[in-house]
């Protein structure tokens, strides 16, 4: 007999102490209890979506529960962006930000359709990575100052990819184009993949490309790797220079990934987030996975995410005027 009135004792504390915890279910304290969202704008394939199913891999492990990757490609990253930015504050929606379209589109579209500081919460910086370089074989230049020369030397006949008018890759090639005095046109693809394919078959003389696509073509001689544009040499490609160091003083283009929030996202979800996105980059195998792709991990605060995007946009809305940048 005791011992039943002892199981009935125990199973009335079990439920009392479960009940408040369960009561906290609905609160603040049980987010995330569903499946995130994480939206990349851009296509599947492409090197933001291989870091986002990267870290939300290990992001979904760290908060237990799944990451889903959701394409939005189109408009270079304007209309994932819109989408994300009009998302409900709840913390389930996060966007996967870049250089490109925190910092670039901005700085080129007066009427874009979201404001990277009004409408997003800074969660986390993910990544870092320098973009390279690349000249097809039969180009004649073996080093910066080589290209610099030929580019002088013949104006207006060097033409250069990228992956679209005002992307990422573009503004790096324009920025050169300024900080060297270089006179190249401009040939833009829809997306990188098509723009090095064409640079393989040398449709085009050459590339400020990010490092996925271009380094194992580089590796493999079908394209030669002139300089790196970070202001140190990439942990991917050690043994190619950086372009400061190759005579072009100062110069110093760094590509990022971020994750972020809609705007009025409440303070300690963006806090939890934080904490998760932080844990998950310091998983065994991350510096790795992310290395493989030429990517450094760079975790950082909400506010040291949201005073980089600023200062980005200040800096390139002030290139775009100098160098009197066009989309074309």
């Amino acid at each position: 007999m005791m011992g039943k009135i002892a199981a009935a004792l125990a199973f009335s504390l079990l439920v009392i102490a479960v009940a408040p915890a369960g009561a906290q279910g609905k609160g603040a304290d049980s987010f995330p209890d569903r499946p995130l969202r994480l939206i990349v704008p851009f296509p599947p394939g492409g090197g933001n979506d291989t870091l986002a199913r990267i870290v939300g891999q290990r992001l979904s492990a760290v908060i237990g529960q799944q990451i889903v990757v959701d394409n939005r490609g189109g408009a270079g990253g304007v209309i994932g962006a819109t989408l994300a930015a009009s998302a409900a504050p709840d913390g389930y929606t996060l966007f996967l930000g870049s250089l490109g379209n925190l910092a670039h589109n901005p700085a080129l579209k007066p009427n874009l359709s979201y404001n990277p500081i009004r409408d997003f919460a800074p969660i986390s910086l993910l990544a870092t990575s320098s973009f390279i370089l690349a000249v097809h074989p039969a180009v004649a230049a073996k080093s910066v100052r080589d290209l610099i020369a030929l580019a002088k030397a013949s104006p207006g006949k060097l033409n250069y990819a990228s992956a679209g008018a005002g992307s990422s890759l573009h503004m790096t090639a324009e920025l050169f184009k300024y900080a060297t005095g270089t006179d190249m046109l401009h040939v833009p693809y829809k997306g990188a993949g098509p723009a090095i394919t064409d640079l393989i078959a040398g449709r085009v003389q050459l590339i400020f490309s990010t490092m996925p696509p271009a380094l194992p073509h580089v590796k493999s001689g079908k394209l030669r790797a002139l300089g790196v544009t970070s202001a140190k040499r990439a942990a991917a490609a050690p043994d190619v220079p950086t372009v400061a160091e190759s005579g072009v003083a100062g110069f110093d283009v760094s590509n990022w990934q971020g994750i972020l929030a809609p705007a009025k996202v409440p303070d300690a979800t963006v806090r939890r987030l934080n904490r998760d996105v932080l844990a998950a980059l310091e998983l065994p195998g991350m510096p790795e996975a992310l290395g493989a792709q030429g990517l450094e991990s760079a975790g950082s605060t909400p506010g040291q995410f949201g005073t980089l995007i600023k200062s980005e946009i200040e800096k390139y809305t002030q290139v775009v005027k100098a160098a009197d940048i066009k989309i074309d």
